[in-house]
């Protein structure tokens, strides 16, 4: 990427990044130092997303790189895949995962031998979830387990290693939960891709089994790993009890809809929302956590947790109206630069706005 403009590399990236995967890794390396004890050890939790944050790099890397084709046909045009729009070459995708990794694997070492030995078995499941001959990402149902294994696993079980010499039964059943609700919410991202996987042959579980049966398997998930997360929360309130048991019923409704034929448009709105649920119940828990071990009352606690629920479900409602914010700032861009007749940037009066 020497060729190329420093800002042009900064927003490769940023794409190559993903920032909302970024964002979930963070939220399950800050609940695994939770879990620990250390829900406010700001300065460790830097120190551990350091590690993870390198390893998404090079994961993301390697999986662009293998499934370029497949890209072109699922998401042509989209700036998160460099790869497809031409804003990043093989070869500067190839040099971003070799650093990145040495990175990860050098950054977990310092944590301690632990963390160490963590990133380079999670490093050997990304390769293998991407590249030939093992390939994991063309296995259907495998791939929807081993992925969750990537995401929620790794940052959640080095930040607990770089705190604790042993893992506990808590910690174990929190684990569970959390991977469970995962796989719940990552089968839903197939439908995205539901083109492309059919057209190459990849056999997604939505591919095999219809959406019906998809959405179906993951409202199991979606409430069996809500009910362990609950049976592994210490000193649970009745608010985040009830807070949980909304969140679960507001993705149920999400999915039961989703489950049904529905526009593009609806479906990637229904799926942006049942994310945000997701995202929301991860803050809930890990606000409780903080709480709870900066000494708050149980109607601290409780009040705490109630206002952090009326955000989550304002914003759930209005993602599933209005869908993903990235799509409602790429409609309000082209119609601001919709041409008029006088040569001006604004639209005609008689155009409708673009689609949000």
């Amino acid at each position: 990427m020497t060729s190329r403009p420093t800002a042009a590399r900064i927003r490769v990236l940023i794409a190559l990044s993903r920032p909302a995967v970024a964002l979930l890794f963070t939220l399950y390396a800050a609940l695994g130092l939770a879990q620990a004890g250390h829900a406010e050890d700001r300065l460790l939790l830097a120190e551990c997303l350091v590690p993870v944050m390198a390893f998404l790099l090079c994961s993301v890397c390697v999986n662009d790189l293998s499934d370029q084709a497949i890209d072109r046909v699922n998401l042509p045009g989209d700036r998160s895949r460099p790869l497809v729009t031409a804003a990043a070459g093989s070869r500067d995708l190839v040099v971003m995962a070799v650093v990145s990794a040495a990175v990860a694997l050098g950054a977990a070492f310092v944590l301690g031998p632990r963390p160490g030995l963590l990133i380079l078995a999670a490093l050997a499941v990304s390769a293998g979830y991407s590249l030939r001959p093992v390939r994991l990402a063309d296995r259907g149902a495998v791939a929807a387990l081993v992925l969750p294994a990537c995401y929620v696993a790794l940052p959640y079980l080095l930040a607990l290693t770089a705190t604790r010499t042993a893992l506990q039964a808590r910690d174990l059943l929190m684990l569970l939960g959390l991977y469970t609700g995962f796989i719940g919410r990552i089968l839903l991202k197939d439908f995205r891709d539901v083109r492309g996987d059919t057209l190459f042959g990849k056999r997604t579980f939505l591919v095999r089994h219809g959406r019906r049966a998809t959405c179906l398997f993951s409202a199991c998930c979606w409430t069996v790993g809500s009910c362990v997360i609950l049976a592994a929360t210490p000193r649970p309130t009745l608010v985040l009890g009830c807070s949980y048991a909304l969140c679960l019923a507001a993705a149920l409704v999400i999915l039961r809809a989703l489950a049904g034929e529905v526009g593009h448009r609806r479906e990637e709105a229904l799926i942006a929302g049942a994310a945000a649920i997701g995202r929301g119940m991860l803050i809930l828990q890990l606000a409780h956590l903080a709480m709870d071990q900066a000494g708050w009352g149980a109607l601290a606690r409780s009040t705490g947790v109630g206002a952090l629920l009326v955000l989550v479900l304002a914003q759930t409602i209005s993602v599933v109206r209005h869908g993903p914010a990235t799509d409602l700032t790429i409609a309000a861009l082209q119609t601001e630069t919709t041409p008029s007749p006088d040569g001006h940037g604004r639209p005609k009066a008689d155009r409708p706005a673009a689609r949000a």
